[in-house]
């Protein structure tokens, strides 16, 4: 009998965690530790007629959700092990082995500064999303580097949370920052090992662009709590953004009519722009973004503009020249 490692093994003949396995823990957890009274509310994705998984014999759901893709999601290990987070180092095995050793991400505070009601104010985070009902997507998430994932997120709209600390309205922007912790995470020592960012990491969105229904901010992958190295415990998803846009461990969050200076555009203006959406007709200076491998499988498949979320947000970019405002 022909034996295989777990290693020699595609993710694409493995079958992926049960979305909802520990589901009903998490919201436990979520409803103690955030006060979510609603966290028993689901998505159309969980409500969506299961299926059964030959490999497994577990229930299975198909997603259904207005904003869930229906490819198949990647394995938790895959999304969990292979991640940009180049606070805990610049190789994709980093963030795993470095980010569970010193990170605490309890308990934990955002502070919120700039046009709005509340400025300078800083939020436990149970009271800042107290009240918000949790919600799963799957999202397609694309890497700057050619790769990409589809990810069973947990969380809430990010709209919610803009209504919520009541922004000016001659804001025009919204910027967040991670936390800024050296004893904790490595790669803010300095040095190559943190890819020569400027700490804490900075990214920000439109205001419009943070009102849209895609906008999402996680705090939990396949119905269980954001790992540490996927961003524990709040981080930004913009799936027809590049990953990098994703800001991990939110620490703070600044309204302003100004446009931020985010950590990538900083680094290296030429090569990352502020708006990082994803479009194959704009190549990166060092490869082609027209195609792109998702993790665990061989092929390559075509780049789709905005990621495939045309429909939902090619509007916000109307009338804008999308090579110069890359």
């Amino acid at each position: 009998m022909l034996i295989r490692r777990a290693s020699d093994i595609p993710s694409s003949e493995i079958t992926p965690e049960n979305l909802y396995h520990d589901r009903r823990e998490f919201i436990k957890t979520a409803s103690a530790v955030l006060g979510i009274a609603a966290a028993t509310a689901v998505l159309p994705a969980c409500a969506s007629s299961p299926t059964t998984s030959a490999a497994s014999g577990t229930p299975q759901s198909k997603p259904k959700g207005a904003y869930d893709t229906d490819e198949k999601a990647n394995s938790f290990e895959d999304i969990t092990s292979y991640n940009n987070y180049y606070e805990f180092g610049t190789g994709k095995d980093d963030p795993v082995k470095n980010a569970n050793k010193n990170f605490k991400p309890k308990p934990w505070n955002v502070t919120v500064e700039g046009m709005v009601k509340k400025p300078n104010t800083t939020y436990a985070l149970d009271d800042l999303v107290k009240g918000f009902t949790m919600e799963d997507r799957i999202y397609r998430m694309r890497c700057v580097e050619a790769w990409s994932m589809v990810i069973p997120w947990m969380g809430f709209p990010l709209a919610e949370l803009v209504k919520r600390l009541e922004p000016a309205p001659s804001a025009k922007y919204i910027e967040f920052k991670t936390v800024y912790a050296p004893d904790q995470m490595p790669g803010q020592r300095g040095g190559f090992f943190g890819g020569g960012l400027s700490w804490p990491y900075t990214e920000g969105l439109r205001l419009d662009e943070a009102m849209n229904p895609l906008a999402f901010i996680a705090m939990g992958i396949y119905g269980k709590p954001l790992p540490n190295q996927n961003g524990a415990p709040l981080r930004l998803v913009t799936p027809w953004k590049y990953g990098f846009k994703g800001v991990k461990s939110i620490a703070k969050i600044r309204f302003t009519d100004k446009q931020p200076l985010t950590a990538w555009n900083e680094a290296a203006a030429q090569e990352y722009g502020f708006y990082a959406n994803v479009n194959p007709m704009v190549d990166h200076p060092r490869w082609s973004q027209a195609s792109e491998r998702r993790l665990g499988e061989f092929y390559r498949r075509k780049t789709l503009m905005f990621n495939g979320y045309t429909e939902q947000v090619a509007q916000l970019y109307s009338g804008m020249d999308l090579r110069k405002f890359y």
